[in-house]
Protein backbone atom coordinates (compact mmCIF):
# COMPACT_ATOMS: atom_id res chain seq x y z
CA UNK A 1 0.00 0.00 0.00
CA UNK A 2 1.28 3.46 -0.88
CA UNK A 3 -0.25 6.83 -0.18
CA UNK A 4 -2.28 8.65 -2.80
CA UNK A 5 0.40 11.18 -3.69
CA UNK A 6 3.04 8.49 -4.19
CA UNK A 7 0.61 6.43 -6.28
CA UNK A 8 -0.17 9.41 -8.50
CA UNK A 9 3.52 10.06 -9.08
CA UNK A 10 4.16 6.43 -10.04
CA UNK A 11 1.12 6.06 -12.29
CA UNK A 12 1.55 9.38 -14.08
CA UNK A 13 5.24 8.70 -14.66
CA UNK A 14 4.35 5.51 -16.51
CA UNK A 15 3.80 6.46 -20.15
CA UNK A 16 3.28 2.76 -20.78
CA UNK A 17 0.56 2.38 -18.11
CA UNK A 18 -2.14 1.42 -20.62
CA UNK A 19 0.03 -0.48 -23.08
CA UNK A 20 1.56 -2.50 -20.24
CA UNK A 21 -1.93 -3.49 -19.10
CA UNK A 22 -2.88 -4.51 -22.63
CA UNK A 23 0.30 -6.59 -22.93
CA UNK A 24 -0.44 -8.33 -19.64
CA UNK A 25 -3.94 -9.37 -20.69
CA UNK A 26 -2.67 -10.62 -24.05
CA UNK A 27 -0.91 -13.37 -22.09
CA UNK A 28 -4.06 -14.47 -20.24
CA UNK A 29 -6.10 -17.42 -21.49
CA UNK A 30 -9.56 -16.46 -22.78
CA UNK A 31 -11.39 -18.60 -20.23
CA UNK A 32 -13.48 -17.96 -17.13
CA UNK A 33 -10.52 -19.08 -15.03
CA UNK A 34 -8.31 -16.60 -16.86
CA UNK A 35 -10.77 -13.75 -16.39
CA UNK A 36 -11.09 -14.45 -12.67
CA UNK A 37 -7.47 -15.25 -11.88
CA UNK A 38 -8.18 -18.86 -11.02
CA UNK A 39 -11.35 -18.12 -9.07
CA UNK A 40 -13.78 -19.30 -11.73
CA UNK A 41 -15.93 -20.97 -9.08
CA UNK A 42 -17.07 -17.49 -8.01
CA UNK A 43 -19.01 -16.90 -11.24
CA UNK A 44 -22.41 -18.02 -9.91
CA UNK A 45 -22.03 -16.15 -6.60
CA UNK A 46 -20.88 -13.06 -8.47
CA UNK A 47 -23.77 -13.07 -10.94
CA UNK A 48 -26.33 -13.76 -8.23
CA UNK A 49 -25.01 -10.85 -6.16
CA UNK A 50 -25.15 -8.45 -9.10
CA UNK A 51 -28.67 -9.51 -10.08
CA UNK A 52 -29.91 -9.11 -6.52
CA UNK A 53 -28.24 -5.71 -6.27
CA UNK A 54 -30.17 -4.19 -9.18
CA UNK A 55 -33.39 -6.19 -8.72
CA UNK A 56 -35.36 -3.48 -6.92
CA UNK A 57 -34.81 -1.13 -9.86
CA UNK A 58 -36.02 -3.52 -12.56
CA UNK A 59 -38.74 -5.48 -10.73
CA UNK A 60 -42.17 -5.35 -12.34
CA UNK A 61 -44.14 -6.99 -9.53
CA UNK A 62 -44.35 -3.87 -7.36
CA UNK A 63 -46.92 -1.09 -7.24
CA UNK A 64 -44.43 1.52 -8.43
CA UNK A 65 -42.95 1.37 -11.94
CA UNK A 66 -39.36 0.11 -12.25
CA UNK A 67 -36.61 2.72 -12.24
CA UNK A 68 -34.61 1.04 -15.02
CA UNK A 69 -35.84 0.02 -18.42
CA UNK A 70 -34.33 -3.28 -19.52
CA UNK A 71 -33.88 -2.75 -23.24
CA UNK A 72 -30.10 -2.38 -23.43
CA UNK A 73 -26.99 -2.57 -21.26
CA UNK A 74 -23.30 -1.99 -21.89
CA UNK A 75 -20.65 -4.35 -20.50
CA UNK A 76 -17.42 -2.39 -19.99
CA UNK A 77 -14.20 -4.35 -19.78
CA UNK A 78 -16.26 -7.30 -20.98
CA UNK A 79 -13.48 -9.84 -21.44
CA UNK A 80 -14.98 -13.03 -22.89
CA UNK A 81 -18.53 -11.92 -22.08
CA UNK A 82 -18.82 -13.71 -18.75
CA UNK A 83 -20.75 -10.91 -17.03
CA UNK A 84 -23.05 -10.39 -20.00
CA UNK A 85 -23.86 -14.08 -20.24
CA UNK A 86 -24.39 -14.80 -16.54
CA UNK A 87 -25.90 -11.49 -15.41
CA UNK A 88 -26.75 -8.75 -17.89
CA UNK A 89 -28.55 -10.88 -20.48
CA UNK A 90 -30.63 -12.44 -17.71
CA UNK A 91 -32.24 -9.02 -17.23
CA UNK A 92 -31.60 -6.88 -20.31
CA UNK A 93 -32.79 -7.60 -23.85
CA UNK A 94 -29.58 -6.57 -25.59
CA UNK A 95 -25.99 -5.69 -24.78
CA UNK A 96 -22.91 -4.08 -26.24
CA UNK A 97 -19.50 -5.38 -25.17
CA UNK A 98 -16.54 -3.03 -24.77
CA UNK A 99 -13.19 -4.84 -24.64
CA UNK A 100 -9.79 -3.88 -26.04
CA UNK A 101 -8.44 -7.44 -26.27
CA UNK A 102 -9.28 -8.91 -29.69
CA UNK A 103 -8.83 -12.51 -28.56
CA UNK A 104 -11.29 -12.01 -25.71
CA UNK A 105 -13.87 -10.46 -28.04
CA UNK A 106 -13.51 -13.30 -30.54
CA UNK A 107 -14.00 -15.80 -27.73
CA UNK A 108 -17.09 -13.90 -26.56
CA UNK A 109 -18.54 -14.04 -30.08
CA UNK A 110 -17.95 -17.79 -30.27
CA UNK A 111 -19.41 -18.38 -26.81
CA UNK A 112 -22.53 -16.35 -27.54
CA UNK A 113 -23.05 -18.13 -30.86
CA UNK A 114 -22.69 -21.52 -29.17
CA UNK A 115 -25.18 -20.54 -26.46
CA UNK A 116 -27.68 -18.98 -28.84
CA UNK A 117 -27.17 -15.47 -27.49
CA UNK A 118 -25.36 -13.90 -30.45
CA UNK A 119 -28.54 -12.27 -31.79
CA UNK A 120 -28.80 -10.27 -28.55
CA UNK A 121 -25.39 -8.62 -28.86
CA UNK A 122 -25.56 -5.44 -30.92
CA UNK A 123 -21.87 -4.51 -30.96
CA UNK A 124 -18.43 -5.74 -29.98
CA UNK A 125 -16.44 -2.55 -29.39
CA UNK A 126 -12.63 -3.07 -29.48
CA UNK A 127 -11.55 -0.17 -27.28
CA UNK A 128 -9.99 0.49 -23.91
CA UNK A 129 -12.26 2.42 -21.56
CA UNK A 130 -9.94 5.44 -21.69
CA UNK A 131 -10.98 5.72 -25.36
CA UNK A 132 -14.60 4.60 -25.18
CA UNK A 133 -17.26 7.26 -25.66
CA UNK A 134 -20.82 5.88 -25.82
CA UNK A 135 -23.43 7.42 -28.04
CA UNK A 136 -25.66 9.85 -26.19
CA UNK A 137 -28.80 8.34 -24.64
CA UNK A 138 -27.92 4.79 -25.65
CA UNK A 139 -28.03 2.62 -22.51
CA UNK A 140 -30.30 1.78 -19.59
CA UNK A 141 -27.33 0.44 -17.62
CA UNK A 142 -23.58 0.76 -18.16
CA UNK A 143 -21.91 -1.93 -16.04
CA UNK A 144 -18.21 -1.69 -15.12
CA UNK A 145 -16.76 -4.63 -13.22
CA UNK A 146 -13.17 -5.34 -12.18
CA UNK A 147 -11.80 -2.98 -14.80
CA UNK A 148 -11.79 0.59 -13.45
CA UNK A 149 -8.54 0.02 -11.59
CA UNK A 150 -6.81 0.17 -14.97
CA UNK A 151 -7.84 3.82 -15.45
CA UNK A 152 -5.85 6.73 -14.08
CA UNK A 153 -7.90 9.03 -11.83
CA UNK A 154 -8.44 11.83 -14.34
CA UNK A 155 -9.24 9.33 -17.08
CA UNK A 156 -11.75 7.63 -14.79
CA UNK A 157 -13.46 10.95 -14.09
CA UNK A 158 -13.69 11.62 -17.83
CA UNK A 159 -14.92 8.08 -18.49
CA UNK A 160 -17.70 8.45 -15.92
CA UNK A 161 -18.73 11.78 -17.44
CA UNK A 162 -18.91 10.27 -20.93
CA UNK A 163 -20.90 7.33 -19.58
CA UNK A 164 -23.42 9.65 -17.95
CA UNK A 165 -24.09 11.20 -21.36
CA UNK A 166 -24.53 7.71 -22.77
CA UNK A 167 -27.42 6.87 -20.44
CA UNK A 168 -31.08 6.97 -21.34
CA UNK A 169 -33.38 8.99 -19.06
CA UNK A 170 -33.37 7.24 -15.65
CA UNK A 171 -30.42 5.10 -16.74
CA UNK A 172 -27.62 4.29 -14.31
CA UNK A 173 -23.97 3.31 -14.16
CA UNK A 174 -23.11 0.16 -12.25
CA UNK A 175 -19.68 -0.27 -10.66
CA UNK A 176 -18.37 -3.46 -9.08
CA UNK A 177 -14.77 -3.27 -7.90
CA UNK A 178 -12.26 -4.56 -5.38
CA UNK A 179 -11.81 -2.16 -2.46
CA UNK A 180 -8.55 -1.58 -0.59
CA UNK A 181 -8.64 -1.16 3.18
CA UNK A 182 -6.97 2.24 2.84
CA UNK A 183 -5.10 4.27 0.25
CA UNK A 184 -4.19 2.69 -3.07
CA UNK A 185 -2.59 -0.64 -3.87
CA UNK A 186 -0.60 -0.75 -7.11
CA UNK A 187 -0.17 -3.95 -9.10
CA UNK A 188 2.84 -3.29 -11.31
CA UNK A 189 2.43 -6.59 -13.15
CA UNK A 190 -0.86 -5.72 -14.84
CA UNK A 191 -0.77 -1.90 -14.47
CA UNK A 192 -3.79 -1.64 -12.23
CA UNK A 193 -4.66 -0.17 -8.87
CA UNK A 194 -7.08 -1.06 -6.11
CA UNK A 195 -8.52 2.08 -4.56
CA UNK A 196 -10.02 2.41 -1.10
CA UNK A 197 -13.70 3.33 -0.96
CA UNK A 198 -13.03 6.93 0.03
CA UNK A 199 -10.88 7.57 -3.05
CA UNK A 200 -13.24 5.78 -5.43
CA UNK A 201 -16.26 7.69 -4.11
CA UNK A 202 -14.37 10.97 -4.41
CA UNK A 203 -13.75 10.23 -8.10
CA UNK A 204 -17.45 9.49 -8.59
CA UNK A 205 -18.34 12.83 -7.05
CA UNK A 206 -15.73 14.63 -9.16
CA UNK A 207 -17.50 13.24 -12.21
CA UNK A 208 -20.79 14.74 -11.00
CA UNK A 209 -22.36 11.39 -10.15
CA UNK A 210 -24.74 10.57 -7.31
CA UNK A 211 -24.62 7.24 -5.48
CA UNK A 212 -28.11 5.75 -5.64
CA UNK A 213 -27.22 2.48 -3.91
CA UNK A 214 -24.13 0.70 -2.61
CA UNK A 215 -23.62 -2.76 -1.20
CA UNK A 216 -20.82 -5.19 -0.38
CA UNK A 217 -20.78 -8.48 -2.30
CA UNK A 218 -21.24 -11.41 0.06
CA UNK A 219 -20.06 -14.99 -0.18
CA UNK A 220 -16.53 -14.41 -1.49
CA UNK A 221 -13.50 -15.98 0.24
CA UNK A 222 -12.21 -13.88 3.12
CA UNK A 223 -8.67 -13.81 1.73
CA UNK A 224 -9.84 -11.76 -1.27
CA UNK A 225 -10.40 -8.02 -1.38
CA UNK A 226 -13.78 -6.75 -0.29
CA UNK A 227 -15.92 -6.15 -3.39
CA UNK A 228 -18.40 -3.27 -3.46
CA UNK A 229 -21.19 -2.50 -5.88
CA UNK A 230 -22.48 0.98 -6.66
CA UNK A 231 -25.36 2.30 -8.73
CA UNK A 232 -24.75 5.84 -9.95
CA UNK A 233 -26.84 8.46 -11.67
Amino acid sequence: MIDTEEADVYINSRNEWYTDAASYWEQIEPTVQGMLGGFGFLTHIDAKGSSSFISEFVASDTDSPPRLDTKKACDCGAGIGRVSETFLLKTFDRVDLVEQNAQFLNTAKANFKENGLDNRVDAYIPLGLQEFSPEEGQYDLIWCQWVLGHLKDDDLVSFFQRCKKGLKPNGMIGVKENIAHQGILIDKEDSSMTRCEEILVEIMHRAGLTIVKQETQSGFPKELFAVKMFLLS
